[in-house]
């Protein structure tokens, strides 16, 4: 590196640097890949190296000799250390350089040197190097090509430096270069897990091995390499930081989230309120890149990594004083850092911004909840958190365990984890015990039945006429030698059966078995039902005649309408799964199914609901496909061919090794044990019913297809024709003829209500002789019947109006029959006085079994008794006298006055 030459000092140019310097030397740049890996060994993309595993096993052709990427990784193991230490991350970046069998050792390490020296300019006096103890051609490499002094070339152990992405795979010795942060302190007696002297930034692993179940190392077919170097650890080495938060590539998120607080600087910040500062920091970049590549929150797998990190990072926002939801104006800033590295973070920012809203506002109330009852046990000085209190928030308040623990923690306190196991164990139980089995052959019998028997051949993807020998015969739960018919419920296992027994979504075969005995007696047994425990298929259903017995012979005969309807339904569901990608986000997984005779249903994962116009498009792009007559391709393949060629496994689905391939040509290829139509032009038509939310994060969308289409369209066609008829307007005209009617009733409404009032005020201006005044004051309290509640409120109001500020009024009446309306109405010389009207109609409106209030001038209440208005009226007007100091008036109570809806009727007292 020239004098002309500065190395690289932002995050952004120390990751170009790396790239550039391994692109220029033969290694072809590759993409990061998802956090989502492609490997059932790991929850989550842990590791540079993962994506490439298959090829260092020789499962996969290599995409080129070389190869070098900035991978995004996400490793939860040490969340607890995460902002508490300079160095530990949830999400980070690993810069990796990659050769499958082309160069080995000593050229990885001579890079390593030249790009750490010479590109980054580190001081080679405060470079330190590991190395695998039983790896002397590493040592000799270091200390001879490289120069390395040998006092700074320090031998590790098997735990140490000795590297695999997991139990079992691709593995091999390792070495690593520190930076030594003191470098004052010598050569002698280096100590390597000194976390504040040497930082750990690039491990090259030397992969050479494969473990298998059983610990055993064997040859790799190509010797590789493997590295990684943690760009946050060089950026903090090279931008002169005291810990990996400090630098460009996090600071920012820092000090956005300490300006939402009432911290405002991260600087002035204590050290524990600094800690929660880097945790947000952490994990709003974690979250981010989480939803971007698709996952959604749940309570299972990387859904709930997803919502521990948001949950974590809510509670540590409240920690330091932030009530208000903080982590979508995050996604801003992230994207801002990261979006030039990895676009899809813009591509998806909205449905980033969406998941996290709506995660973090479902969790601030149980974290209000959960943390007043965590403190309340708290106070009791615990020397434990005990299993019990901790199954308590979890059951009662959905404060998750490991938050429990979390906090237990930083009040010195553990938790009974045990007790909370055994507690939860509990309520399983009693849950279990709690349950109604509707069908008691569901239980043991068919269990052991099924482990006795073993897997039932299926033969229903070739034929839907089969014959077979009855194996097993379940009545009223219980294992029988022969049933007969007015048995109420029979189950059946067959040697083999064309019926499809329900899976993956989809409902079991309608159908018959039939036989003949020796005899000449004719059995005929209908199938409503085919279920599968553990493979073992179950024929449910009733013996319309003759006798079955073990070891019969039957002729099993599936409904072929029943059957066809299913298939069409099945299919229709795999081209709904690509429309939704297609249309509302390709991150789109599905969430489960049901694939009926009449419907189908689809869920999903989805932050928002589908809109009208989306529901339009896809049913047009399904229905496009349907009209091209695309004949489906049905095949069985390995799993890891159906996964290099795309197809997409189904959710809560187990799969073997070998696996049955459903592809839709140029549309969708998935993995799918169901029955399906040759061709998709043999659906017909598909249509869109329905769209709802089932539950958080989760979409449903209903629909109709082929035969059923019709059957959902009958009635609705006779309906409109009946509204066609009665309008007579043609259907497209409906709506515009309804619409017409409901904006009539609307005027008429209003009109009827402008009516009411106006008859309402004339009544009430006919009370005006009624008023009592008493001193400075107007008193009025009267019956007024037949006038509904708004319009009562517009007379009372007037009168006030019209007797002037010192008026007091009452109106109360029978509005409808069995309801009450009152109202008081206070001028500004009574209010003054400190009467509230109220206070004073929400106790009236109890003598007539009802509430109410409003404010001090005006107020309305209702109540159900009509029989007691006017004694409510007489204690009104006793309470208005004695609070304006005057003695109740001696005269007749007053006269019962009513609206039109009264006309003709004899007044009474009121």
């Amino acid at each position: 590196m020239t004098s002309a030459q500065q190395p690289p000092r932002s995050g952004a140019a120390i990751r170009l640097a790396f790239l550039d310097f391994y692109t220029a030397r033969g290694h072809r740049l590759v993409p990061s890949a998802s956090l989502v890996p492609d490997d059932p060994t790991v929850l989550l993309t842990i590791a540079g190296m993962l994506p490439f595993k298959p090829v260092f096993l020789g499962q996969k052709q290599r995409p080129a000799n070389r190869a070098t990427s900035v991978q995004k990784c996400i490793r939860t193991n040490d969340i607890e250390n995460v902002g508490r230490t300079a160095r530990h991350h949830t999400f980070f970046e690993m810069l990796g350089n990659f050769s499958f069998g082309d160069y080995f050792k000593e050229q990885a390490i001579c890079w390593a040197w030249e790009l750490s020296t010479e590109v980054f300019g580190l001081d080679p006096q405060r470079l330190v190097a590991s190395v695998f103890r039983e790896d002397e051609e590493a040592t000799a490499i270091w200390t001879g090509t490289v120069g390395l002094d040998p006092h700074r070339v320090v031998p590790m152990g098997e735990a140490e430096n000795f590297w695999s992405a997991g139990p079992t795979g691709p593995c091999g010795p390792c070495s690593e270069l520190y930076y030594d942060l003191q470098p004052e302190k010598g050569d002698e007696d280096i100590n390597l897990e000194d976390d504040e002297r040497f930082i750990e930034f690039y491990n090259l692993v030397f992969m050479e091995s494969n473990r298998n179940a059983d610990g055993i190392l064997t040859p790799l077919a190509n010797k590789n390499i493997d590295t990684g170097m943690g760009l946050e650890r060089m950026a903090r080495i090279l931008q002169g930081k005291p810990d990996n938060y400090e630098t460009d590539l996090i600071y920012p998120l820092m000090a956005a989230v300490a300006q939402r607080s009432p911290l405002e600087n991260y600087f002035a910040a204590s050290p524990d309120q600094q800690t929660s500062l880097k945790i947000i920091a952490d994990h709003s970049r974690a979250v981010t890149h989480l939803v971007a590549d698709g996952v959604t929150s749940s309570n299972l797998g990387r859904g709930y990594v997803l919502r521990r990190l948001i949950r974590r990072a809510v509670r540590h926002g409240h920690l330091i004083g932030i009530r208000e939801p903080f982590l979508e104006p995050l996604v801003d800033v992230v994207v801002q850092l990261m979006a030039s590295a990895y676009p899809r973070l813009r591509q998806r920012e909205d449905v980033v911004k969406r998941e996290l809203q709506q995660e973090e506002l479902r969790f601030l109330d149980t974290l209000g909840r959960g943390e007043k009852r965590l403190g309340e046990i708290l106070m009791t000085r615990p020397e434990q958190i005990s299993g019990d209190q901790a199954f308590e928030l979890y059951d009662t308040h959905g404060f998750p365990l490991e938050l429990t623990v979390e906090i237990a923690c930083e009040h010195g306190l553990g938790v009974d984890r045990e007790g909370f196991a055994a507690a939860m164990e509990t309520q399983r139980q009693q849950a279990r015990a709690a349950a109604v089995n509707v069908d008691p052959a569901c239980g043991g019998v068919t269990e052991s039945l099924a482990a006795k028997l073993g897997a039932t051949p299926f033969t229903g993807y070739q034929q839907l006429d089969d014959e077979s020998e009855v194996v097993a015969l379940v009545v009223n739960g219980a294992a029988v030698q022969q049933a007969h018919h007015g048995n109420a419920t029979v189950q059946v296992g067959l040697s083999r059966t064309c019926f499809y027994g329900e899976s993956g979504g989809q409902v079991g075969d309608r159908g018959v078995l039939l036989s003949t005995t020796t005899s000449g007696q004719a059995m005929k047994m209908i199938v409503e039902d085919v279920q599968k425990v553990d493979g073992f298929v179950l024929h449910k259903g009733r013996l319309e005649s003759g006798v079955l017995s073990l070891g019969d012979v039957v002729t099993a005969r599936v409904d072929r309408s029943c059957r066809r309807r299913a298939q069409v339904h099945h299919t229709a569901t795999h081209l709904l799964h690509e429309a939704l990608k297609r249309v509302v986000d390709p991150g789109i997984s599905q969430a489960g199914s049901l694939v009926d005779f009449d419907r189908l249903r689809f869920d999903f994962n989805c932050p928002r609901p589908v809109t009208a116009s989306e529901m339009e498009r896809m049913e047009s792009l399904i229905n496009g496909w349907i009209l091209d007559a695309r004949s489906l391709d049905v095949s069985r393949m390995s799993r890891a061919e159906a996964k290099t060629r795309g197809a997409v496994a189904m959710f809560g689905e187990k799969y073997g090794d070998v696996v049955r391939v459903v592809d839709v040509p140029g549309v969708s290829m998935e993995l799918c044990g169901g029955t399906h139509v040759n061709s998709t032009a043999e659906i017909g038509l598909v249509r869109l019913v329905a769209e709802s939310g089932v539950a958080s994060g989760v979409r449903r969308i209903e629909a109709v297809a082929g035969p059923a289409v019709l059957t959902y369209i009958k009635p609705r066609d006779q309906a409109c024709r009946e509204l066609g008829e009665r309008f007579k307007a043609q259907p497209t005209e409906i709506v515009a003829r309804v619409e017409a009617l409901q904006t009539e009733l609307k005027h008429a409404s209003k009109a009827l209500a402008a009516s009411r009032e106006a008859l309402a005020l004339a009544k009430a201006v006919a009370l005006i002789p009624q008023a009592r005044s008493h001193g400075e004051f107007q008193l009025l309290v009267q019956r007024l019947d037949g006038v509904e509640p708004a319009a009562l409120q517009t007379a009372g109001q007037a009168l006030v109006d019209q007797l002037g500020p010192g008026a007091a009024v009452v109106l109360a009446g029978e509005s409808s029959p069995g309801k009450v309306s009152l109202v008081a109405g206070f001028g500004p010389q009574v209010v003054a006085r400190g009467l509230k009207a109220g206070a004073l109609i929400g106790a009236l409106a109890k003598g007539c079994g009802g509430g109410g209030g409003g404010r001090p001038n005006l107020a309305q209440a209702g109540g159900r008794q009509p029989e007691k208005i006017d004694a409510v009226l007489t204690a009104g007007r006793a309470r208005l006298a004695q609070a304006l100091g005057q003695s109740p008036p001696a005269d007749p109570p007053p006269q019962r006055h009513t609206s039109a809806k009264s006309a003709g009727k004899t007044p009474s007292a009121g």
